[in-house]
């Protein structure tokens, strides 16, 4: 990837009780219209979410972020939004919901590379 990308990313948060509005952020989401590029990954933290929250269902919050895997790949998994195209996608991961599994507002950026940016903005956000 040559020159500079406007990517935006979201940071993937998980907020174990939707009415107090405490969350932990779990993940990052970015996304490049012009390099074609999106990508999601998170970590779960599991010593962190016991403090927030003692009758967590694990699997059940792995499963729900294994779909950004999924819709971010473009996999069958995914179902229809993953066929979208990447910008419909990332719009769909970011949509503001009022769940468990949300992500904050799409940030913008400039970058000459998107993988060191992403891996950047997950050490600096989650980790």
């Amino acid at each position: 990837m040559q020159g500079k990308h406007l990517y935006e990313y979201a940071v993937i948060r998980f907020v174990p009780r939707v009415e107090r509005e405490e969350f932990i952020n779990v993940g990052i989401i970015l996304f490049s219209k012009r390099a074609k590029f999106i990508k999601a990954r998170y970590l779960v933290d599991e010593k962190k979410i016991a403090i927030f929250s003692s009758e967590l269902d694990l699997d059940s919050l792995h499963a729900s972020l294994r779909v950004f895997d999924h819709i971010c790949s473009g996999s069958k998994e995914g179902g229809a939004i993953a066929a979208l195209d990447i910008p419909e996608r990332f719009r769909w991961l970011t949509a503001v919901r009022s769940s468990s599994l949300q992500t904050s507002r799409p940030h913008p950026g400039f970058s000459s590379d998107l993988e060191a940016t992403f891996e950047q903005l997950f050490t600096e956000l989650v980790l």
